[in-house]
């Protein structure tokens, strides 16, 4: 049966800064597609909240190493929901290793997941927004790392260049039909991906951060979530950093030893 409300996918939404935007724009009104790769009980645990809040939830399973056909499963639940009118594509891998030694695979597995993922899901997006003639939304999770080099992560830093301009890309060619993009780079943030959570967000704990703390997923979900909706109406290839003033300080260079 197809909604009746606005339709919001948000991938990667079992955790982290994806639950907590999928549950924001739930409370504005939006039902979600929830997609996971390997926490399936995240995912139920994500849509049991969405619905608590009123609202349609439906989770997949999502699997951006394995494309094309990974990207199939946003398809489906387009198909589900007859209708999308937000993509955020937060679903992101990372590896750490030097450049001398990052092997060939270890490169092509975090641009398949980071860069080619997040094309063909978006690409599905945007074609059913065109399809509809009526505007959408589409925002992309970068990091501080889409700006500067993170140290031994040649593959993720680059990747994350790479999804910034892509950004970019999408935002000139697809204004036309009122699709508006933008990117969302987050610093350190209490998530999985970090081995953290919010309640481990400590005053004081990061020191060489300006805030001197993690952010709260909130932090960045908010500011997704107003993306996503009506009163973002005028910012269209624009990066947006939240950080906590690291940029300022870039506190990562190490000389050598």
């Amino acid at each position: 049966m197809g909604s009746t409300n606005r339709v919001a996918i948000v991938t990667a939404s079992d955790s982290g800064i994806g639950k907590t935007t999928a549950l924001m724009l739930a409370e504005r009104g939006f039902d979600i597609g929830v997609t996971w790769h390997s926490d399936e009980e995240g995912a139920m645990k994500t849509c049991r909240e969405i619905e608590a809040r009123g609202q349609r939830a439906e989770a997949i399973h999502l699997d951006l190493s394995q494309l094309p056909d990974g990207a199939k499963a946003i398809e489906t639940l387009i198909e589900r929901f007859g209708r999308i009118d937000v993509l955020v594509n937060n679903a992101g891998a990372m590896v750490k290793a030097s450049f001398l030694e990052m092997e060939y695979d270890q490169w092509r597995s975090i641009f398949s997941v980071d860069v080619d993922g997040a094309f063909l899901c978006s690409q599905i997006a945007a074609r059913q927004m065109v399809k509809q003639g009526e505007g959408g939304r589409i925002v992309n999770i970068t990091s501080v790392h889409e700006h500067t080099p993170l140290p031994d992560a040649s593959a993720y830093t680059s990747a994350k260049h790479a999804l910034g301009g892509l950004t970019k890309s999408m935002a000139m060619e697809l204004v036309h039909h009122n699709i508006l993009v933008n990117a969302v780079a987050p610093g350190a943030i209490a998530t999985p991906m970090n081995d953290m959570d919010d309640s481990e967000v400590e005053p004081g704990s990061m020191p060489n951060i300006p805030l001197a703390r993690p952010g709260h997923t909130k932090e960045i979900a908010s500011l997704v979530a107003w993306l996503c909706d009506t009163d973002a109406s005028y910012a269209t290839g624009q990066s947006f950093i939240v950080d906590g003033g690291f940029m300022l300080g870039n506190p990562q260079f190490k000389p050598a030893e």
